[in-house]
């Protein structure tokens, strides 16, 4: 055996990294990463090495622009992407990761509360669970308060089991996802799409791996209560088109009540015989006509679920190359393999 083949695998981890307002956090968060550059292990044996980080900078209010040149100046693995102007944390992620090169892609929120240690917990998941996205999941209560965390788990839960937004109670933004699928989506995703969402279109295995989030800073946060009631508002708009099959059911529901109750009132005219002269006949028309129109605004719906589909940009498929030659195939620990691996 050669000393290549001894050797372990070794997997590359794209760290990226939407810059808004990190001009006085983003240099410690580098402080941290920087000893990840030079390769760790992980608590189940698997190696890895960070070999860029991309800091996709998103026009803040601040000077970011100025750390994150100085950055680039001081260590080769930073790379800078430079939007335009300010389009929003998930358009600056999806820039990042369009531009990234790893086998693994990381997203790190530039305020500290995330732990850069803790990818190293994200990986293990993703190889022992042979997982191809994996979220971050909380152990202690996020640093934002009492009504903006319950706020943001409601908000998930009815996304996840109203509307079907995929897993929306793992949504994190610190989260590890296979490259190629990762700029796949970056490449296909609608203006506007939940960066999330999209992940789970294509997604095969999700799961979470449990970190201690930090608190954010001396900073304010970004996100106003506004902001984030349109956050969740973005979320619905593109988890896919079950708001728009509710609206179909109900015309339907109310279609075949409308029917019922028609009938109903036919008979009993002819039953009781006291009711006002015209009134059954408005009633059954009333009726009538509700259903019909709920039921043409229900086809409609259907029509414009197939035009929203479109213009998310979901994909009717994604070709990736083989698993098990990725790194979720060649980059296992011996002591973690198993022969009946689905």
């Amino acid at each position: 055996m050669t000393e290549d083949e001894s050797a372990p695998y070794v997997h590359r981890i794209s760290v990226v990294i939407p810059v808004y307002q990190g001009e006085r956090t983003l240099r410690a968060v580098i402080a941290e990463v920087a000893p990840l550059t030079e390769g760790f292990v992980t608590a189940l044996g698997v190696h890895a090495r960070v070999d860029e980080v991309v800091l996709a900078y998103d026009r803040g209010p601040d000077r970011s622009d100025r750390v994150i040149r100085g950055l680039a100046e001081e260590h080769a693995w930073i790379k800078p992407v430079w939007l335009s102007r300010n389009f929003g944390q998930h358009a600056a992620t999806l820039a990042g990761m369009a531009s990234s090169g790893g086998e693994w892609i990381v997203t790190l929120d530039e305020d500290g509360q995330h732990d850069p240690a803790d990818m190293a917990n994200l990986l293990d998941a993703a190889v022992s669970e042979r997982a191809d996205l994996v979220y971050a999941a909380p152990v202690n209560r996020p640093p934002h308060g009492f009504v903006r965390n319950t706020a943001s788990k409601a908000s998930k839960r009815v996304l996840e089991t109203l509307f079907r937004g995929g897993r929306a109670t793992s949504f994190n933004s610190y989260r590890l996802v296979l490259g190629e699928i990762g700029r796949s989506v970056a490449a296909y995703a609608g203006t506007g799409v939940y960066l999330d969402v999209a992940l789970g279109w294509v997604a095969a295995r999700i799961t979470t791996a449990p970190v201690t989030l930090r608190e954010e800073g001396d900073r304010r946060s970004g996100y106003s209560y506004t902001r984030l009631l349109g956050h969740f508002w973005r979320m619905v708009l593109t988890s896919g088109t079950r708001g728009l099959r509710l609206v179909t059911a109900t015309g339907v529901v109310f279609f075949i009540g409308g029917v019922v109750f028609a009938l109903y009132l036919v008979i009993a005219r002819f039953v009781a015989g006291d009711i006002p002269e015209g009134w059954t006949s408005q009633m059954v028309l009333t009726a009538l006509g509700t259903g019909v129109i709920l039921v043409s605004l229900g086809i409609i719906a259907e029509y414009l679920g197939v035009a929203v589909s479109t213009a998310l940009g979901k994909p009717a498929y994604l070709i990736v190359r083989d698993p098990g030659a990725g790194p979720l195939g060649r980059g296992e620990p011996p002591e973690l393999r198993t022969t009946d691996r689905p």
